[in-house]
């Protein structure tokens, strides 16, 4: 079959085609015959090195694709075979034609939902709908979400007032402020704007933000501590687009009686994977539209990686595998 094989840690022509033996599920396992499959931001970094690999190398690499069951191992249920599914790995196995996956890991598709867009919305929606959560909205806050017209920050801002947000600002490059808007942002702040908080100080006038979703970490977590409002205000931190963890210390926290829960480890993922049916039921009532930059042919994985690396995608971008195509 066609798979792409992580060679080494490194830039990403480190993705190479390759021919790779079919795999047979085990007992509790399932094969995934797939037809799309997400090159997600997380995906980058396992590939750069910045993460260690959680095989041997060379190995298919990959977290996560849609397609049907085409086999089902001992210990599974039968209704399973056939079904169309979107399903996770452990960070290897995706990037092929078919992919052997614990059951469990197999979440049925919804009629209405294509496999495309259950690609692209799983794993940004459902780290979306668990920050969502863990906010736990009051219905009348007003929040920050950053980067907010792709990934995370795209599914965050479609989300945000049917989980309560009574408003949403939003961050995202100049020429992307129309988009964010589109998807539910009352205002927008360009975030490639060196003083942008002082930006966000100006919109908000006597105003403070209650819930901060921050993508960026370093030195603006701390920056944007100063707008939060006093006693209730909380920052979920999930990323670290600047490179850094957020430069944000107890010390500055208790005076402003704030807090900032790390979105990160084992047990957040298991909340993420939690919400991962409520994500597609979401997507087939239409109260979110998954967000796809374009399809792209299996082999074109380093292509792919570049592109997102780059930060040059306005949604996720589908590899598809040649058998697939069309």
């Amino acid at each position: 079959m066609q798979a792409i094989v992580m060679t080494a840690a490194g830039e990403p022509e480190v993705l190479q085609p390759r021919e790779a033996p079919e795999p047979h599920p085990e007992h509790g396992e399932v094969v995934v015959r797939t037809t799309a499959i997400p090159v997600l931001y997380a995906e980058t970094l396992l590939r750069s090195g910045a993460f260690p690999m959680p095989a041997a190398l060379p190995e298919i690499f990959g977290f996560q694709m849609t397609g049907s069951v085409a086999e089902i191992g001992a210990g599974v249920d039968p209704q399973l075979l056939g079904a169309r599914v979107v399903a996770t790995t452990a960070g290897t196995g995706a990037y092929a034609e078919s992919a052997r996956v614990p059951a469990e890991f197999a979440t049925p598709i919804p009629d209405g939902v294509s496999d495309d867009d259950a690609a692209a919305v799983l794993m940004g929606g459902s780290v979306a709908h668990a920050l969502l959560d863990r906010a736990a909205l009051s219905g009348g806050e007003t929040i920050l979400v950053q980067v907010a017209t792709s990934g995370v920050g795209g599914y965050l801002t479609q989300l945000a007032r049917t989980f309560g947000a009574a408003r949403v600002i939003a961050t995202a490059s100049g020429d992307k402020a129309d988009r964010a808007r589109a998807l539910g942002a009352d205002e927008v702040v360009d975030h490639r704007a060196p003083d942008w908080p002082q930006r966000l100080r100006e919109i908000l006038g006597d105003a403070t933000v209650d819930v901060v979703f921050d993508a960026f970490g370093g030195d603006t977590a701390r920056e944007l501590l100063e707008v939060m409002t006093p006693a209730t205000g909380r920052m979920l931190g999930y990323g670290q687009l600047s490179g850094a963890p957020a430069a944000i210390t107890p010390t500055d926290l208790y005076p402003r009686g704030l807090t900032y829960t790390s979105c990160t480890g084992p047990a957040w993922l298991g909340r993420v994977a939690a919400t991962r049916a409520d994500v597609l039921d979401h997507a087939a009532a239409g109260r979110i539209t998954p967000l796809i930059d374009r399809v792209l042919p299996l082999d074109e994985a380093a292509r792919a990686h570049r592109l997102v690396q780059e930060r040059a995608t306005t949604g996720t971008i589908i590899l598809r595998p040649n058998r697939a195509v069309g």
